[in-house]
């Protein structure tokens, strides 16, 4: 099951609950800000978070990261790229807010890396998809045909690359070379805007 909730701190952006309906358990993707919030549709719902897992480093994705992972006992995941970006405020952009936001703890994931729930359920590739950031990745799961991609590519858009990493000649790389080598109905999460999907992107690029 896919629940998405629509967090707003400096910007509003979309959080993402990835859950295993049978057993509650679960990952949250992109906690970008209201901690609060995503607390109470944990306990609300009885769900079991057991990873917290980020697309990319930037503030509106993370900012709520590290209260849910104190709260939870749940790691933090990020590719092995995102230390540059969860550590300083600067290349997260948080020290635009006015609340800089440090991560200094997390476990760091590779291309091609896959990400399970301890009863097997819910397993996530790990696609490495630089270009709007250096540390970006794409969550894909094959068994339920979908896909969170941050950034990366939206419904009738891709993500900035004049932010810090960011790179448009590697972005069009990982959206031809990655996204586009997927399915036609796989369904696109994005972290702002409504999903869309492969079939119908690549009609559009």
């Amino acid at each position: 099951m896919v629940l998405c909730v629509e967090v707003a701190g400096y910007i509003s952006e979309n959080c993402y609950f990835f859950i295993d309906e049978a057993s509650g358990a679960g990952f949250v993707i992109d906690p970008g800000a209201q901690a609060d919030k995503l607390l109470g549709i944990i306990k609300e719902r009885n769900f079991k978070i057991e990873k917290i897992l980020l697309t990319h480093g930037h503030f509106d994705h993370i900012g709520a990261a590290s209260e849910l992972s104190r709260a939870l006992g749940a790691p933090i995941l990020a590719h092995e790229n995102a230390g540059v970006y969860l550590g300083e405020p600067r290349c997260n952009l948080s020290n635009f807010t006015g609340e800089e936001i440090i991560i200094e703890d997390f476990t760091p994931l590779k291309d091609g890396e896959r990400v399970a729930l301890a009863n097997g359920a819910c397993e996530l590739a790990v696609i490495y998809t630089p270009g709007h950031t250096s540390d970006s990745v794409v969550f894909y799961s094959k068994g339920q045909n979908l896909a969170f991609c941050g950034d990366l590519i939206f419904r009738f858009g891709v993500g900035r690359t004049d932010l810090p990493g960011g790179d448009y000649a590697e972005l069009r790389a990982s959206i031809e070379g990655k996204i586009f080598t997927l399915s036609d109905e796989v369904i696109l999460y994005s972290g702002h805007g409504e999903p869309t999907s492969v079939g119908a992107e690549r009609a559009r690029f």
